[in-house]
């Protein structure tokens, strides 16, 4: 008795065990099915779904990454490297070195390469976000990063000064790059690529200057110079909306959707400014005001002498391209000997006018746009300006194209003639003695200049490679009329061309 109902005992236990294990397994199982249902409803939930869920309790840590990473593509980069950066070397010098002559800055008579190697660091792609804005076009926005081992020379001339090499040690690159595929139903399936550097979040190229058997300071201002010139091409070359249109596939096609257009013309008048800040050791500053949506493409108001509630009441138009994106700028300077002081900084994005009505606005000066960097931050003043916004149709944007064409082939002459040196010299001026004022308008990597009142006149030009860098047509007019007053007079065109009226 006692062996079989030990036996009996024995076979219980064992099947008890054996179905509380399975109930427990079907149990988990169950809870892991619940918990993935889920983890599945939270995956598809939103920023805006989770904060009506949790309220004011919404953690902060919670993120959504809108990039995918892409650390395949940067095993196969490093591989590529030192192929890609010869072939890139080649590309940047011939297509860089006509910008760096178009947009060098006064004072210096020649920049180009002395030596260029982009070295043996790859640069790095920190994610990929993959998206379909318009119909017929794949738009990728690329995280990318390089802090790379560069060799980059800088031959620096200037008037009186012998050729200073110059070095960019410690180049950092921080940027996000859009690229648009143009889609199309032909092998390779893609007629062109649009590349551009997106403007939020904003470019950032760091690096420093180091003069090789000189100084730096052997031309003032020299480091100064040079941070405005990569800056201005980056802003007005290659930010968001200015783009590189690269057509692919060898066989011509239509890129004009693709290419930036005049979008609309602004009426503006600068009214005055008031309480600036005094830079005169005797006397007060004597002002006036730069205008510009690009930073290329600039006029200027006339010089209000010992004045530091100036009334200045004059008119400009000038050309958007892109009213979401783009801002007028403001800068008020101090006319002075030798450099011209700047008072103050203003900043008015085009998105926040209406078509077709007039606005009257008080805009505040600031030290700088980037007050980040800024100690002193005390009052500058302000500015008050009229504002009209008028958005093109299509036959005044396409008379803006054409005109600005022959704006490029005037200035062509102009240049050639040694009237203007660079791009950089038609910044809108004014003139003296016989009364000759200086204004500039235009687009892409030409302006208009007309000389007034002097009995010449011309206006326009343009860089052949550079246009093929930027991949676009583009168009202007040229004019130049008398004026008995210093206020630069011409014509309004793209790009931030201006018109005094």
């Amino acid at each position: 008795m006692g062996l079989i109902s030990g036996i009996l005992m024995g076979m219980i236990t064992g099947i008890a065990l054996m179905a509380g294990w399975s109930r427990m397994m079907k149990y988990r199982s169950n809870k892991r099915i619940a918990k993935a249902v889920d983890i599945k409803l939270l995956g598809s939930l939103n920023r805006d779904d989770l904060k009506k869920i949790c309220g004011d309790n919404f953690p902060e840590w919670i993120s959504f990454p809108v990039y995918e990473q892409v650390k395949w593509l940067n095993k196969q980069l490093s591989k590529l490297w030192p192929f890609v950066a010869d072939a890139a070397t080649a590309i940047i010098k011939e297509s860089v070195e006509p910008l760096l002559e178009e947009y060098r800055p006064a004072g210096i008579t020649s920049m180009k390469f002395s030596k260029l190697s982009l070295g043996n660091v790859p640069p790095k792609i920190e994610g990929i976000r993959v998206q379909s804005l318009k119909e017929g076009q794949i738009t990728m926005d690329i995280d990318f990063r390089w802090g790379g081992d560069p060799s980059i020379i800088l031959g620096i001339e200037a008037a009186m000064v012998a050729s200073i090499p110059i070095q960019l040690k410690d180049l950092q690159v921080f940027t996000v790059i859009r690229v648009i595929f143009q889609l199309t139903d032909e092998i390779p399936c893609i007629s062109a690529v649009v590349v551009a550097l997106l403007s939020e979040p904003k470019p950032r190229i760091d690096y420093t200057l180091k003069a090789i058997g000189g100084s730096l300071t052997a031309i003032p201002g020299l480091s100064d110079m040079i941070d405005d010139t990569v800056h201005t091409i980056v802003t007005d070359m290659l930010q968001w909306p200015h783009r590189i249109v690269v057509p692919i596939g060898g066989v011509p096609v239509d890129t004009s959707d693709l290419e930036l257009k005049p979008q609309g013309k602004l009426t503006l008048t600068v009214v005055k400014a008031n309480d600036l800040k005094n830079m005169e050791m005797i006397g007060k500053s004597d002002p006036y005001v730069v205008v510009y949506i690009r930073p290329l493409f600039k006029v200027k108001t006339k010089v209000v002498d010992n004045n530091l509630n100036p009334v200045w009441d004059e008119t400009f138009e000038l050309i958007a391209e892109d009213k979401e994106t783009q801002s007028l700028i403001f800068e008020v300077f101090d006319q002075d000997i030798g450099q011209d002081k700047r008072l103050g900084i203003a900043k008015l994005p085009l998105r926040e006018l209406e078509a077709d009505t007039s606005k009257e606005i008080q805009l505040r000066l600031m030290p700088s746009l980037d007050m980040l960097k800024i100690k002193d931050k005390k009052d500058r003043g302000t500015i008050s300006i009229k504002v009209l916004y008028h958005d093109f149709n299509k036959e005044e944007q396409y008379q803006a194209l054409e005109d600005e064409k022959r704006i490029l082939e005037e200035r062509k002459k102009l240049k050639e003639a040694g009237v203007i040196g660079s791009t950089m010299d038609a910044v809108g001026a004014v003139g003296s003695g016989i009364g000759a004022g200086v204004g500039m308008v235009g687009t892409g990597l030409g302006a208009g200049v007309g000389i007034v009142g002097s009995g010449f006149g011309a206006v326009g030009s343009g860089l052949s490679k550079a246009g093929k860098f930027m991949g676009r047509s583009i168009t202007g007019q040229s004019s130049s009329k008398k004026s008995g007053t210093s206020t630069p007079v011409n014509s309004a065109q793209e790009n931030g061309g201006a018109k005094p009226l």
